[in-house]
């Protein structure tokens, strides 16, 4: 059997290969993320000092405290102008320790503009400070409170549930225990976009090593540490790779090829195919971890194919 091009060095277009040889020569004039105090780099992304500049926020989002088993839990909520096709319930990343729900506005006002959903995402607890499950439980808390009061506040009861990099792990784990512990299987989509699945890490990250490019396999087991040290990694809530799947609604999985978490979307893919799901697998030739927030056509055709996705779940 053919390699499939996807995979191919020779399929990585001119515009992705220099901007990744531009990224990464910036990167290695810095220090990489696991040899800074969390609290730092949560501050300079704030004032501006992070890589991509400061946030960019919506003037239009609203912000709500849910109810939570430890306090309450903050969302961030974007609407359309017009009555909502569905509700998209967004879950960050940043490896559980950095990364807020507004720095999401920019793509989650993408998704309210061209899919009329409405966007809420979740704003849970961060690592180390407040370790696995904090994280967890704020988002099984968030959405079970948006299962039971989506038709009231949006006047819709379809979901749709996604996130990127640890906001996919988080958002499978949240679909795991809503269906296990609420006996919720309602949701109509996952949008699964460059997640990690095994915190043991999967090959390629495990075999990435030092080359920084935006994760790397130090800064990937730095984040496992500060979220779950002491945990079983093969435990189904802390690493839903392990999970039994059944059971759960059509996912789509975008990742691409110059990402160390490339064999989690692989192998989540496989598996959640083999308990009975749809999935769809989109590999992008040259994509870097986080290249769907990136200035380049590649970001932006795998956004473009994310909301036509989003849209089709919505019928």
């Amino acid at each position: 059997m053919p390699i499939p091009s996807d995979f191919l060095a020779s399929s990585i277009d001119a515009e992705t290969a220099a901007f990744n040889q531009r990224l990464e020569e910036t990167l290695q004039a810095t220090t990489p993320t696991h040899l800074i105090d969390p609290a730092e780099t949560r501050r300079a992304r704030e004032e501006g000092r992070g890589l991509f500049g400061p946030p960019v926020l919506d003037p239009a989002a609203s912000v709500r405290n849910l109810p939570g088993r430890a306090g309450e839990v903050p969302v961030r909520i974007l609407r359309p102008d017009t009555a909502p096709r569905g509700v998209y319930l967004d879950i960050h990343g940043g490896g559980w320790v950095l990364g807020r729900a507004h720095h999401g506005d920019p793509r989650n006002r993408q998704i309210v503009n061209n899919t009329g959903m409405a966007v809420v995402s979740v704003d849970y607890r961060l690592a180390p400070e407040d370790p696995y499950p904090a994280g967890p439980d704020d988002c099984e808390d968030a959405a079970a409170w948006l299962i039971a009061n989506a038709a009231t506040e949006f006047g819709t009861d379809k979901i749709i549930i996604g996130g990127g990099s640890a906001g996919a792990h988080l958002a499978a784990v949240t679909m795991l225990r809503l269906r296990d512990r609420h006996g919720y299987t309602g949701f109509l989509g996952a949008n699964f976009v460059f997640g990690v699945f095994d915190i043991g890490q999967t090959p390629s990250s495990a075999t990435w090593g030092e080359r920084y490019l935006v994760l790397s396999t130090p800064i990937m087991r730095w984040f496992a540490d500060c979220y779950a040290a002491g945990r079983d990694y093969r435990d189904p809530d802390v690493s839903p790779l392990y999970a039994n799947l059944h059971g759960l609604p059509p996912a789509l999985f975008t990742v691409g090829t110059m990402d160390p978490l490339l064999d989690d979307s692989l192998f989540m893919h496989a598996r959640w195919q083999a308990a009975g799901n749809d999935g769809e697998l989109a590999v992008y030739p040259g994509g870097v971890h986080g290249f769907t927030g990136m200035p380049t056509t590649l970001g932006k055709r795998a956004n473009a194919h994310a909301d036509a996705w989003l849209n089709a779940r919505l019928g």
